[in-house]
């Protein structure tokens, strides 16, 4: 069985192609970043017309490289959460080539795919695990009981943690896309020259707010000389406070379950020291074992979305003309996988 991928959630263009017995065929992606580079962030209308641009694009340039649109069994494609927009484009391409080849199309949650990105590479992670999700627009604890099993933990309050990354490397002018520009400063930085506040580290609930930590971090930056090292230095603390953060919560999550395994998955999940240390916490702490996607799958991309699509392949409905999105759709909400 082969099932097409297509995620269009926000700003990059990703299909994908993976077989049941041979895992993934191709992946390929298209990134708007440059485009929104000259904006300072995402604009919705243009990313929607780039999707729209490019889509088609993609998807000739995987069928010359294999011959296999006959072979396709099922199209998956990104439904939600997401910016409208961006998802339209993805689900009336999704819905419109699978009427047109008579095959089934199925509407799957981006972060749920996100979630089980690492299983492109770890198939046998064990349920149940607690899953850090973090990204530019999402900050949750998720409890994994079973595939399509989920339950939220702890959601973000305000800023997600990419969002305040990507703000704080505006302030200090490191070039979009900023999360990646400022960890790579922070590792220049003086550890312990500046301490950052942790909000709601304290408190019982494991829910997160980043805008405190965001305007606490700013007053830094206004009231400072702003060298290149002042820089780095500012960008070590901000990075060691959202961190510390991510970890304490889902250290919490971690011990009320009892249980040993950890994913971490989306956008940030690709932070060098976000991997490091929570290895050395599920080490030290839980005698267990973190698992995060490759590089190329903590962002946005078609691989996972076709991975998804094949766990997910009992539920996907007859080719028709009926488009779906859902961009504000909770993991919470979605069924259980039977398999």
């Amino acid at each position: 069985m082969k099932v097409l991928g297509i995620e269009t959630s926000c700003d990059d263009t990703g299909i994908a192609i993976y077989d049941l017995s041979k895992g993934l065929l191709i992946n390929e992606l298209y990134s708007q970043k440059k485009i929104h580079a000259n904006y300072g962030g995402i604009i919705p209308e243009l990313a929607s017309r780039e999707h729209t641009r490019k889509i088609i694009v993609l998807l000739d340039k995987i069928f010359k490289k294999k011959n296999i649109m006959k072979e396709i069994d099922l199209i998956a494609y990104t439904a939600g959460p997401g910016l409208v927009g961006s998802l339209l484009v993805g689900a009336t391409f999704a819905c419109s080539l699978a009427f047109s080849l008579n095959i089934p199309v199925l509407p799957v949650n981006h972060m749920e795919a996100h979630l089980l990105s690492p299983m492109l590479e770890y198939k046998s992670i064990e349920f149940p695990f607690i899953a850090l999700l973090v990204s530019g627009k999402h900050t949750q604890i998720i409890a994994a009981y079973k595939l399509g099993k989920y339950e939220i933990l702890g959601n973000s309050l305000d800023d997600a943690a990419g969002e305040a990354f990507d703000k704080i490397s505006k302030m200090l002018e490191l070039k979009y896309p900023n999360g990646r520009e400022l960890s790579n400063l922070a590792a220049k930085g003086i550890k312990n020259h500046f301490y950052f506040p942790r909000p709601m580290i304290h408190h019982s609930n494991l829910n997160f707010s980043f805008s405190g930590l965001k305007t606490f971090t700013s007053k830094v930056i206004k009231n400072s000389v702003l060298n290149m090292q002042q820089k780095a230095n500012i960008a070590r603390a901000f990075e060691d406070a959202v961190i510390d953060i991510l970890l304490i919560k889902t250290k919490k999550a971690l011990s009320q379950k009892g249980w040993n395994r950890l994913v971490i998955a989306g956008g940030v999940s690709a932070n060098t020291l976000l991997r490091k240390r929570s290895q050395d916490m599920m080490k030290k702490c839980f005698n267990g074992k973190v698992f995060y996607s490759q590089l190329q799958f903590c962002t946005d991309n078609g691989a996972m979305i076709a991975y998804l699509g094949l766990l997910r392949c009992n539920e996907a409905r007859t080719s028709s003309l009926e488009i779906l999105v859902k961009p504000k759709w909770s993991i919470d909400s979605l069924s259980q996988i039977l398999i």
